[in-house]
């Protein structure tokens, strides 16, 4: 399904460490399975550290052979987008 885009909002699970790891690789995962070309991850505004944490998670090495480009929303802080390349 092309341009299909996937998104995930953070922000009930802000909290809650192990779980917003789990919401990421899962939400990841799920781009894999079915190409979506495009994720969105929602970490919210705050105080910027959920959104550290999500960058911190794409930036790990397994999950960044994953994905194509990371884009942090240069409109809206509390919004990146991660996108995909499939052949």
């Amino acid at each position: 399904m092309a341009g299909m885009k996937l998104k995930l909002d953070l922000h009930d699970i802000y909290n809650r460490g192990g779980e917003i790891d789990r919401a990421l690789r899962a939400v990841i995962d799920e781009a894999v399975a079915k190409k979506a070309p495009l994720v969105e991850i929602i970490p919210g505004k705050g105080s910027g550290a959920l959104k550290k944490h999500v960058l911190r998670f794409l930036d790990r090495k397994e999950i960044k052979a994953l994905y194509h480009r990371v884009e942090k929303d240069s409109d809206n802080f509390g919004r990146v987008f991660v996108h995909f390349r499939w052949k």
